[in-house]
């Protein structure tokens, strides 16, 4: 099956497709419900200069992420662009709410070879909620906003400077991201 990205930009030539295609409302649906009762821990961090700011997160096991039909596509989505065969080597949900601090982070060094999936999974979001992921040049500067809708799916270069903004104060649901981490095979 093909996949067709709905955005396509590249940041210091590193690529960053975002996919309407990948994921399904009822998928998107399920996993959210699912994690209104996951035990989501305050551990994951940004960057090590930002440890006492600490965000919620919960681990998925290899087998966890291998269940899911979303994983499978992006991986087919990836290997139909780059020609080249990933896997995951973490898997894991973030949680932010209003309030929240998350920082701009790095997934990878700059000359590694890895990709990360964004699937956003709420099962409605409204523009006012706010919420984007925003994708920075080495200037800073926010070259893409990724809007989170439902089921949407962000796929870049691991060494692009993003972060996940938290929700609005009018936003009373959780901005959950399922986010895969992959390396070359």
């Amino acid at each position: 099956m093909t996949f067709t990205p709905t955005h396509h930009i590249t940041i210091e030539n590193k690529p960053l497709w975002i996919f309407d295609d990948l994921c399904t409302q009822a998928e998107a649906e399920s996993l959210f419900k699912g994690l209104q009762v996951s035990a989501f821990k305050r551990d994951e961090i940004a960057r090590p200069d930002t440890q006492e700011y600490r965000h919620w997160a919960v681990n998925l096991t290899s087998e966890q992420i291998r269940t899911l039909p979303v994983y499978h596509r992006a991986i087919e989505a990836i290997r139909g662009i780059t020609k080249q065969d990933f896997s995951a080597y973490r898997g894991y949900v973030n949680h932010a709410s209003y309030g929240d601090m998350l920082f701009t982070h790095t997934d990878c060094a700059p000359d590694a070879n890895e990709f990360t999936v964004l699937v956003y999974i709420a099962p409605e979001w409204d523009i006012e909620w706010g919420g984007e992921t925003l994708f920075y040049d080495n200037n800073d500067d926010c070259l893409f906003a990724c809007t989170p809708k439902p089921a949407r799916v962000a796929i870049f270069h691991g060494a692009i400077k993003h972060v996940g903004r938290p929700p609005n104060r009018i936003c009373y649901t959780p901005r959950y991201t399922l986010a895969f981490k992959l390396e070359k095979m």
